[in-house]
């Protein structure tokens, strides 16, 4: 019951987080705050998760990990408004921003957390 209250309590963190950031960057004719959230997410889950599995006397306990990467990161990150916002591009006819936005938000959260990966085993 502890993990769950934790990462409740992340997930409204990371989710304010991800809405002030899109506040400020999602002004333009694409969502930059949404791409910024899930390729900044991306990596941070990334680099956590590579520091857990390469340290075999882990410093993050079970809690901390539901807190941060479950909690923090999974409300930071958001795959809901990533789609939501695809669908407008869809609906209004933006057929060329629709391709662009998805593909370069895919090559860079693939990217972003293969990095963070490699970096976490790193630390």
């Amino acid at each position: 019951m502890q993990q769950v209250l934790l990462v409740f309590l992340g997930g409204g963190l990371g989710s304010v987080l991800r809405y002030l950031i899109g506040l400020k960057l999602n002004q333009n004719s694409l969502p930059y705050g949404t791409l910024t959230v899930n390729i900044l997410g991306s990596l941070l889950i990334g680099l956590v998760m590579g520091y857990v599995l390469k340290s075999s006397n882990n410093n993050l306990s079970n809690n901390q990990i539901a807190f941060l990467v479950i909690g923090v990161f999974g409300g930071f990150t958001t795959f809901s408004s990533f789609m939501y916002e695809n669908l407008q591009f869809l609906i209004n006819e933006h057929y060329t921003r629709f391709i662009f936005y998805t593909l370069l938000s895919l090559f860079l959260g693939v990217l972003a957390v293969s990095l963070g990966f490699l970096g976490g085993k790193q630390l």
